[in-house]
Formats: structure tokens, C-alpha cells, sequence
């Protein structure tokens, strides 16, 4: 056991305890207060003048995918042969030795993502969510696969095809056409597969039993759209299919914040800290958060890893403070939301009995920028310590 006491504590889920305690038994955290008792032998850790907060969550990243140290040609986030892919796996092209996983953990306490193939294909293929822990395979690493089905429309696949021989798609019709189709397909294998005489032999098809997945709503569609008529074509096509969905990106979500709250649109937003390199990121602003938090729309915040290092989270939280959000909300846009837009919040986003023991500390208030992490543990582990 170990017990971190004297630590400024923010659950993200309760008010802070300006003199907290959290006990970790073996890989859960065990309680969380003022006074807590342990049993003899428990190791203790000080944390005097620290702050103590979960560790971070990312929604959006392609970490372990795309090394920023590899050449373009070994980049294995896309697989860009044809617009509907959904058979492939992240889980296959994850290397888990990437540098990025121990930097994000000791610079910016990240310790949960879910990373996911790019935006080339409208279908591209299953996600992942992983620790960012030491680990010799990936299997050590997972939370959950595959997490959800990533799919895109907008700009990305439309400059992909165009440039691929001109196939479809290659207008945003294209997009929604292709989506709509691959889903349709779907449906009609389920279809046939479930009303095959006894007997009868039906072959297997990899990319319509991937996204079976969706259709039984087992996974979530999870959809990169920046644009606004692009999320709207995202929010009606998964509408039209009864579908459990997430809008990744919406930059322009701002425009259409009240219809997308009376959709319960749960959003990822961001990388809103970087320079727009294409059109539809004209209107990149920080004002995209705060017309989405008044119009009660669930939001968290991606980096999109390598668009933004993912140890610069806590620095995108930073500037969301800056520009509207409480600290409070900043906090819980990089934690406890994140884990609720992945569906993990029943394990990690809190600092709360029974959770995963994923914990930072801080050697001050995690958003000031001049602050850092001086111990992140991931599942009861102290994968990083500089104490």
C-alpha cells in the first residue's frame, strides 16, 4: 500500500482537499479524505507543497502510430488504398517504444489515451485505449479493443482520393455517400447472415463484422468533422442508423452549439493550440469551448498527437482557462470528460475509492504553465518519480 498525504488534492470530481490524503491499495485507489488510517508497512509519500490530480486523459491522439522521428513513408496511421477500411485495427501498428509515451507521462502526466488510425479513409478503422505505461508488449498497455470505429469526412479523405485517382470520394456528397453506404452494407450482411437457412454456409467478412460493431452500438463511430455542415452530416447520418457517436475536432462548433446540445453531441475539441494549415481550420478558435460549455454540450480536449506534442494537454487546458473556462472545467476537460467521452469514466478521470491509482503530482497548480510533474503512477506504479 501507499499513502499520499499533505497533497493540495483535486478529485476533478469533488471539491479539492487543501490537505488531502489518497490511499493506493496495489492498483486501485483505496480512499480519499482528510485523515486516512493505513495499515503498518504502508509506504508514505510526503507531498507537501504539491498538488495532487488524476492523470490525464486524452480522447484523440495517434501516439505510438506516428513518430515524428520516421520518416513519411513508415508513418502507420493511414492506410490510404481505399476510403472504407474498417476491418483495420490500430492495435497492429501501435510500436511501444515510441519515445512519446514515456515523455507524455513525465512532462505532461498524461497517463490514458485512446490512440486511433488518421483521416485519410471515411472509414478508416478501430481505436484503442491504452496506458502509457512501461511495457514490453502491447498488451500490457490496454484498456480497451477496439475502442471505437473512426470515421472522417471533411477535407482530409476528399483531397486523399482526388489525388488517388480520382475516385470517389471526392466531394463532401462523396463523404457522406460513402459513410452512408459502408453502414448500409453492413447492415445488409447482418441481415443475411442472421436469416441463413441452418446450415447454409455464409462467409465472413472482416470490415462488415468490424462495423457490425457499430451497428449494435457495442462501439462507438467516432467522426473527425471540423467544419459545421460537416459535423451536422455527421450527427444525421449517425441519427439515421441509431448509432452511439462522438464529433472529434468540431472547430466550428461554436456556430452550431444549441443544435448540437438538443443532439447530445459529446465533443472532442482541438488541437485548438497551433496554427490552421487548411481551410476548414479557418475558424480555430478557444471561443469553440466556451459556446459549447454555454450551450451544455459535453466537451473535452485532444491534442491529436503529433499535431500537438501530447504533453502539451495540460498547456491546451491552460490556454482554455485563459480564454474563458474556469480551472475547474480546464481540469475536468483533460480528465474526468475525456475518460467520459471514451466511456472509461467508471475507471480513470477521478480521484475516487475504487478507480484506477492513475495519479500526478505537481509541483504547483498543474495549470500554470511554468509548473510540471514530479510523479505520475499509473496503475498503482510510479512510472515516473523525481521526487
Amino acid at each position: 500500500m501507499k499513502l499520499i498525504v499533505n497533497a493540495r488534492v483535486l478529485p476533478v470530481s469533488a471539491a479539492p482537499i487543501e490537505n488531502g490524503a489518497v490511499l493506493v491499495d496495489g492498483t486501485k485507489i483505496a480512499g480519499v479524505g482528510e485523515h486516512l488510517g493505513a495499515p503498518e508497512g504502508t509506504e508514505i509519500v510526503d507531498a507537501r507543497g504539491l498538488t495532487l490530480t488524476p492523470g490525464l486523459v486524452d480522447a484523440h491522439t495517434h501516439i505510438t502510430t506516428s513518430d515524428e522521428m520516421e520518416l513519411y513513408g513508415m508513418d502507420d496511421t493511414n492506410e490510404m488504398t481505399n476510403p472504407v477500411t474498417p476491418g483495420l485495427n490500430i492495435l497492429d501498428s501501435i510500436y511501444v517504444r515510441d519515445k512519446n509515451v514515456a515523455e507524455s507521462r513525465e512532462k505532461g502526466g498524461v497517463t490514458c489515451v485512446q490512440t486511433l488510425p488518421g483521416s485519410a479513409n471515411v472509414i478508416g478503422g478501430t481505436g484503442a485505449i491504452i496506458k502509457l505505461k512501461q511495457a514490453s508488449v502491447v498488451d500490457e498497455m490496454l484498456v480497451k479493443s477496439p475502442s471505437c470505429m473512426k470515421a472522417a469526412l471533411g477535407e482530409n479523405p476528399i483531397r486523399v482520393y482526388k489525388e488517388n485517382g480520382r475516385r470517389t470520394p471526392t466531394t463532401r456528397m462523396g463523404n457522406a455517400y460513402t459513410m452512408r453506404k459502408a453502414l448500409q452494407d453492413a447492415r445488409n450482411y447482418l441481415e443475411k447472415k442472421k436469416y441463413r437457412k441452418d446450415g447454409e454456409a455464409f462467409e465472413t467478412n472482416l470490415d462488415m463484422e468490424a462495423l457490425a460493431l457499430v451497428l449494435d452500438r457495442k462501439i462507438k463511430l467516432s467522426v473527425h468533422s471540423h467544419r459545421a455542415d460537416d459535423i451536422c452530416t455527421a450527427v444525421r447520418i449517425a441519427e439515421e442508423f441509431g448509432l452511439d457517436f462522438t464529433i472529434e475536432h468540431c472547430t466550428e462548433g461554436q456556430f452550431i452549439a444549441p443544435w448540437l446540445a438538443a443532439h447530445h453531441v459529446k465533443a472532442a475539441v482541438g488541437p485548438t493550440f497551433g496554427v490552421p494549415v487548411k481551410p476548414e481550420l479557418r475558424h480555430q478558435s478557444w471561443e469553440t469551448l466556451l459556446a459549447l460549455r454555454d450551450a451544455g454540450v459535453h466537451i473535452c480536449i485532444l491534442t491529436d498527437h503529433p499535431v500537438i506534442p501530447l504533453y502539451g494537454q495540460i498547456l491546451s487546458a491552460s490556454l482554455a482557462a485563459r480564454a474563458g473556462l474556469t480551472e475547474a472545467e480546464a481540469l475536468r476537460c483533460v480528465t474526468l470528460s475525456s475518460a467520459e467521452h471514451l466511456g472509461i469514466e467508471d475507471r480513470v478521470g477521478s480521484i475516487d475509492a475504487g478507480k484506477d491509482a492513475d495519479l500526478v503530482l505537481w509541483n504547483g497548480n498543474p495549470l500554470d504553465t511554468r509548473c510540471h510533474p514530479v510523479m505520475t503512477m499509473i496503475d498503482g506504479k510510479a512510472e515516473y518519480c523525481a521526487l
